[in-house]
């Protein structure tokens, strides 16, 4: 983690404890996977570099976390997984978000597990030292959910409606997440924070969560994070530098085929 990075760190104004911390607890990832994307269906099986997008994501995930699992409702990703040798469990065909699937597989795995990191099926390019510092983040006191986010480049990408946006209080907590442009630029700005779709949560936090009913917000903007906020949750949020390559449409496959070469 660069220096900037470090400097914005889980910097919530909460008093810090070590009772508990990265090094103690117990930390989990779930691979939420499913066939069905309505932009680009069949997504975790492409082929990127000679392997499935979801073999990809899951050996990155694997360096970071001392257990990691795919959760997915479609027998033709479970059964991949289990061929190149990662883990896998079945999960229902109902879920509405990929939050309800990991809550369902981590129900299934059991195990006294502290903390549940979920990483999207469709981010082969996540990095270690990114899920380093989401699980840091329960280093503080009183972190239930955190997430990340990285300054955008471009107003394109900050346009971009596939590119979720945030907004942060003064304390480093989400106000609010949302497809459209904000905040809107009426003057000269440099705040525009973009999602990256990671995120960790206390077991305990996972379960509120997933017993809440979806929001009005979370309907309208198709983000789950909106049901947290709407519940009054706070979601911590770390700022970093190093972006990662999602694949939400077959235009973001194409350029993460470039990064591989070319090679398929």
């Amino acid at each position: 983690m660069t220096m900037s990075e470090q400097a914005r760190h889980c910097s919530f104004g909460l008093t810090k404890t070590f009772i508990k911390t990265k090094h103690t607890m117990k930390f989990i990832g779930i691979i939420p996977a499913r066939y069905g994307s309505s932009r680009f269906p069949g997504k975790p099986l492409a082929m990127l570099g000679g392997k499935p997008v979801i073999q990809r994501v899951y050996e990155q995930v694997a360096q970071a976390l001392d257990e990691t699992y795919v959760a997915t409702d479609d027998e033709r990703i479970y059964n991949k997984v289990l061929a190149f040798g990662g883990k896998a469990v079945m999960t229902s065909t109902e879920h509405q978000s990929g939050t309800d699937r990991v809550n369902e597989a981590v129900q299934k795995i059991g195990g006294d597990y502290d903390v549940v990191v979920n990483i999207q099926g469709d981010e082969p390019f996540v990095q270690r030292s990114q899920i380093d510092a989401i699980c840091q983040c329960f280093d503080t006191e009183g972190v239930q959910i955190a997430t990340l986010g990285i300054p955008f480049k471009t107003i394109d990408e900050v346009r971009n409606p596939n590119s979720p946006k945030l907004v942060l209080d003064n304390a480093g907590f989400a106000i609010y997440f949302s497809r459209s442009l904000i905040p809107y630029p009426r003057a000269a700005c440099e705040c525009h924070l973009g999602h990256i779709g990671i995120y960790a949560y206390s077991v305990r936090n996972l379960k509120r969560f997933c017993a809440l009913p979806a929001s009005a917000l979370e309907d309208t903007e198709k983000l789950e994070q909106l049901r947290a906020i709407s519940a009054g949750e706070k979601i911590a949020m770390l700022e970093i530098k190093t972006a990662s390559i999602g694949i939400d449409t077959p235009a973001d496959y194409e350029r993460a085929l470039k990064e591989f070469g070319n090679g398929i």
